[in-house]
C-alpha cells in the first residue's frame, strides 16, 4: 500500500446527506433565484431605451473611424488610404464633426449642474447597488448560518494552490484540496451559473458576477459616467481628442497587404528563396530614403529661391528709393 493511499484513507470523510439537501441545493438555488429576480428588476429600473443623441453619436463614430483606418489601412491601396487620411485629418482639424464646434470658447460649467449627467450618475448608482446589495445580503447569510461548513468534494486532484480559493472560512492545514467549504461554493456558483442565466434569461443578461465585482470596486461611478465622460467623471475635450487622433493619423505609415504578394506566394511555396524577399526589402527602403532626401532637398530649393527672390526684390526697392 502506498504512501499516497494512506493519506486519502486518513483524509476520508462521510459527509451527511442532509448537507447535501439543506445547504449544498439550497445555496445553488436561492443564488439562481436572486439572479432572475435581480435581472428583472434592473429592467424595470431601465426603463424605455433613451434615444441616442445623433451629434454625441457622429463625434464617437468619427473617432472610431480614424482608429479603424490605422488599423487596418494595410488592406486599402496607397491612394485610397491616403485620401481617407486627408480627409479624417483635415475634419479633426476643423471640428467637423464636434457636437458643439463653439465649445472650447464658451466658460466651463459645473457638471453637477447639468440634469443629464446628474440623471446618469443616479441610474448608474442605482444599477450598481442593485448588484452589489442582493450578494452582499447572500454572502453575510451563508457566513452566519453555512460557516465552516465542508459540502463537497471535488472528483479530480488539484494543487496546493486551489487550497484558499476553495476551503474559504476552514483554518485547516491538513485537509485535502479538493474539499469545498461553504463560502468558496458561493463563490463558485457566482462565477459558475453564468451559462444558466445566459439559458434562462438569455444574452445580454443583468445577472452577470463580473459586472457586480467591478460596480463593488467602482462603486458606480464607472457606470455614471456616459460615453462623452472622462474616468473621472468629467466630460471630455473632445476638440484635444480629434487632435490627436489627428497627430496618431499622420503618424501612421502605410504599407500595403497586397504589395509583392506573388513573390511572397512564391517564397512561401519554395519556389523561390527567402533572400529575394530581403533583396525587395532593402531596395523599397533605399528607394524610400531617396524619395525622402529628394523631397528635403525640393524644399530646401524652395526656400532658397523664396529667399532669393525676397532679397532681390529689396534691392530693386533700394534702387527705386
Amino acid at each position: 500500500m502506498g504512501a499516497w493511499t494512506v493519506l486519502q484513507e486518513r483524509q476520508a470523510m462521510l459527509l451527511d446527506p442532509a448537507i447535501r439537501d439543506w445547504v449544498l441545493i439550497p445555496i445553488m438555488i436561492v443564488m439562481v433565484l436572486v439572479g432572475v429576480v435581480r435581472h428583472q428588476v434592473t429592467v424595470l429600473l431601465n426603463g424605455t431605451p433613451k434615444k441616442a443623441d445623433l451629434k454625441s453619436a457622429r463625434e464617437t463614430k468619427a473617432l472610431q473611424r480614424g482608429a479603424i483606418l490605422r488599423a487596418y489601412g494595410t488592406h486599402l491601396p496607397e491612394h485610397a488610404f491616403q485620401a481617407r487620411k486627408v480627409y479624417l485629418s483635415e475634419a479633426f482639424e476643423k471640428g467637423t464633426y464636434l457636437k458643439d464646434p463653439n465649445a472650447g470658447s464658451k466658460p466651463k460649467q459645473n457638471v453637477m449642474q447639468d440634469p443629464a449627467y446628474v440623471e446618469t450618475m443616479m441610474d448608474g448608482m442605482k444599477k450598481n447597488m442593485m448588484n452589489i446589495i442582493p450578494q452582499t445580503v447572500i454572502m453575510g447569510w451563508i457566513n452566519f448560518f453555512f460557516s465552516g461548513f465542508v459540502l463537497i468534494k471535488l472528483p479530480f486532484p488539484l494543487t496546493i494552490r486551489f487550497k484558499s480559493m476553495l476551503q474559504r472560512g476552514i483554518e485547516t492545514n491538513d485537509m485535502d484540496v479538493t474539499w469545498v467549504s461553504s463560502l468558496s461554493w458561493y463563490f463558485l456558483n457566482l462565477f459558475g451559473l453564468q451559462s444558466v442565466f445566459t439559458l434562462i434569461l438569455g444574452s445580454g443578461h443583468a445577472a452577470d458576477a463580473m459586472r457586480d465585482m467591478q460596480a463593488m470596486s467602482t462603486m458606480g461611478m464607472g457606470a455614471a459616467a456616459g460615453p462623452q465622460m472622462g474616468p473621472t467623471g468629467q466630460p471630455q475635450d473632445m476638440q484635444k481628442i480629434f487632435l490627436g487622433e489627428k497627430e496618431n493619423l499622420e503618424l501612421t505609415e502605410h504599407e500595403w497587404g497586397l504589395d509583392n504578394v506573388e513573390t511572397r506566394l512564391l517564397v512561401k511555396y519554395g519556389k523561390k528563396p527567402r533572400s529575394v524577399l530581403v533583396d525587395y526589402k532593402k531596395s523599397k527602403a533605399l528607394a524610400a530614403a531617396a524619395s525622402s532626401a529628394s523631397h528635403a532637398s525640393s524644399q530646401a530649393a524652395a526656400i532658397t529661391a523664396s529667399a532669393a527672390a525676397g532679397g532681390s526684390g529689396r534691392k530693386k526697392g533700394k534702387r527705386q528709393a
